[in-house]
């Protein structure tokens, strides 16, 4: 089983290369890829080094399975180019993610519409993968008709540029800025850039991502995306309205026994989740269970999940790890 990990050398391909190792990926070979400026580089994993190569000496070398996180303009020009050669693509850019020949993948929700005729595959944005993985269970027993969501997200979904340039700002450092506006002691909403309706690229994409994922177009859901000086993984409060009612404390055994979910919801105790309890975790966590007193049906959580590793890294190696099962590659 031959790995590539296009982006190796990045924030997430990083965290790609973690997570292979902590969950005991079968892994023969790691190929580790990145632009021209980083061939060369030496990279460890599980106490070997390998050298980072090309983009056409990955494809040479010929991976099973290749783990993209280098940009969507690479996805565009690249992953097409490997799933010709036979290797099957896990892509964590844009670049896929809405095109409907292509499968949206968060394998909690839809991991069973994966067959092995799949050569490249769309990893979600980091906010809806775990905002799915929380409307998936809700949405089967009570019917999601309508969802509210405000996100709290991590400078880490930015880049090294973003941590850094909250780092120098809390040591009062002057550097190279990733946003328009300091970052510390700040919230900006605005993440992507912003479109002709006044939403931001980042705001559409929960949207429609999650009607994709979910499979129903019938689902209306409203974001606004805002960044926020956190670390360990993006927060979302969101107010769900459904078909049918509910009870408060059905829904919390029901989420605790949902996969990839972990309830914390005592809050007699304090006990929420934050993204120091999200951080380098893969699990995404669900708590402030409450009815809205406004309105019939509807209820309000709060969802945190460590976006490097859910939000991106894990989810595509859980993807592969459903393929390595099905034996689909």
């Amino acid at each position: 089983m031959k790995v590539a990990v296009v982006g190796a050398t990045g924030l997430v391909g990083t965290k790609m290369l973690e997570v292979l190792a902590e969950r005991n990926f079968p892994v023969t070979e790691i190929i580790p890829v990145a632009s021209e400026k980083s061939v060369g580089k030496k990279i460890s994993f599980k106490g070997n080094e390998y050298t980072v190569v090309s983009m056409q000496d990955a494809i040479d070398a010929k991976p099973n399975v290749a783990l993209f996180s280098a940009g969507g303009n690479t996805s565009l020009e690249w992953a097409p180019k490997f799933a010709a050669a036979g290797i099957t693509v896990i892509d964590n850019s844009s670049a896929w993610r809405m095109d409907p020949d292509k499968k949206l993948v968060v394998p909690e929700v839809n991991a069973d519409l994966l067959t092995a005729n799949d050569k490249i595959i769309a990893n979600p944005n980091c906010s809806t993968i775990q905002l799915v993985v929380v409307l998936k269970p809700l949405h089967d027993k009570y019917k999601i008709k309508r969802v509210v969501v405000s996100t709290y997200q991590s400078v880490t979904g930015t880049g090294v540029k973003a941590v850094t340039q909250l780092m120098n700002e809390r040591k009062g450092i002057e550097g190279e800025m990733a946003y328009k506006y300091p970052i510390d002691l700040n919230a900006i909403p605005h993440i992507d850039v912003f479109l002709d309706n006044g939403y931001t690229k980042e705001e559409m994409k929960m949207t429609n991502e999650t009607k994709k994922i979910m499979g129903d177009d019938s689902i209306l859901l409203t974001a606004t995306c805002v960044r926020i000086p956190t670390i360990g993984g993006h927060s979302e409060s969101v107010n769900i309205e459904f078909e049918n009612d509910f009870d408060v404390e059905e829904v919390k055994s029901l989420l605790s026994n949902s996969p990839g979910l972990n309830l914390k919801d005592d809050v007699a105790n304090f006990i929420y989740p934050m993204p120091l309890t999200a951080h380098d975790k893969d699990d995404t966590f669900v708590g402030r269970i409450r009815r809205d007193e406004t309105q019939a049906n509807t209820m309000n959580c709060w969802v945190v999940s460590d976006n490097l590793r859910k939000g991106a890294a894990t989810n595509a190696v859980q993807i592969a790890e459903y393929l390595v099962e099905k034996k689909f590659v």
